[in-house]
């Protein structure tokens, strides 16, 4: 089976680097040509546009940055879509909306392709060590089909539904994670300057019905003060934009992710937006005076 991939950023390049691993013929495309010649030289097939590597592949897989570049890729001209073939498998791992989603899956069916909105969480650090969960929308016989590339990225693999129910999972975990990671930033700051030691909350809460993976995640890298991403805070951003406008459609409530949102750009506003989202800390402590760091508190 000859995979294509599309987008080689923080997460394309080490899908690309495991579907390598696992034999697969792989064909790859990027704006930017740097990280195409980069995975040229470790095997990979160089094409110059997502039609060539369409026209070359038997399942294209893309990775991309905003709902805006996964339409121009699929859409526009020299795009996956018009380059499309009748038993080929589109993979979509971007988070978009499920309208867009449902947009593709339709396109790529009046071409006799499959398309699967096949949204991903685990971050870079999962797509290096292939342990992504993978939420995937579309046709059973489409995500069987395609059940060996998945296999090859990933270590939870969820056919969720249909087309574009992909999309609506993995929007609502990009609103808890957004919410708890307002609220782990919040609660720990709180629980610091009132005089708590932050690796005895870490070691209580997470067995308590406070914890969460999140905290699980945070608490650490900001006691060591690591803010380099992982997953940064435009991204989380970028994602809750989108889901808003979703909700927006729905006409659900958003408050708490309306909060969330606010607290993402009062970071944002400091510098910190390309840092990981646990940069939330720092606009908190700033406020409160304190430093939450693994030896304990430091006034700041």
């Amino acid at each position: 089976m000859r995979v294509g991939v599309i987008g080689l950023g923080k997460m394309g390049k080490p899908m690309t680097r495991n579907l390598l691993k696992a034999g697969f013929t792989v064909v790859v495309h990027n704006r930017s040509r740097g990280p195409v010649d980069e995975l040229a030289r470790e095997g990979a097939v160089a094409a110059w546009s997502p039609a060539e590597v369409a026209q070359q592949a038997d399942v294209v897989v893309t990775s991309l940055p905003t709902p805006a570049s996964v339409e121009e890729v699929y859409l526009g001209e020299h795009g996956l879509i018009g380059a499309a073939r009748s038993g080929q498998v589109l993979i979509d791992t971007s988070t978009v909306s499920p309208g867009l989603s449902r947009r593709l899956y339709e396109a790529a069916k009046e071409r006799g392709a499959g398309f699967l909105d096949a949204p991903v969480s685990g971050g870079p650090a999962g797509a290096e060590s292939a342990t992504l969960t993978i939420m995937v929308g579309g046709d059973a016989e489409v995500v069987e089909q395609a059940m060996p590339v998945f296999q090859a990225l990933g270590k939870n693999i969820h056919h969720v539904g249909p087309s574009g129910a992909g999309s609506v999972v993995k929007l609502v975990n990009q609103l808890l994670v957004a919410i708890n990671m307002a609220g782990v930033a919040e609660a720990i700051v709180f629980g610091v300057k009132a005089g708590a030691d932050p690796q005895v909350l870490l070691d209580v809460i997470k067995t308590s019905f406070g914890g969460s993976r999140m905290l699980e995640r945070a608490l650490p890298l900001v006691m060591e003060r690591q803010f380099q991403p992982g997953t940064p805070v435009n991204l989380i951003l970028k994602d809750l934009g989108l889901i808003h406008e979703v909700g927006k459609e729905l006409d659900t409530r958003l408050l708490l992710g309306a909060l969330a949102q606010e607290v993402f750009k009062e970071a944002r506003a400091a510098g910190f937006g390309e840092e990981d989202m646990v940069a939330l800390f720092k606009p908190v402590e700033r406020l409160a005076g304190v430093e939450v760091r693994g030896h304990g508190t430091r006034t700041a």
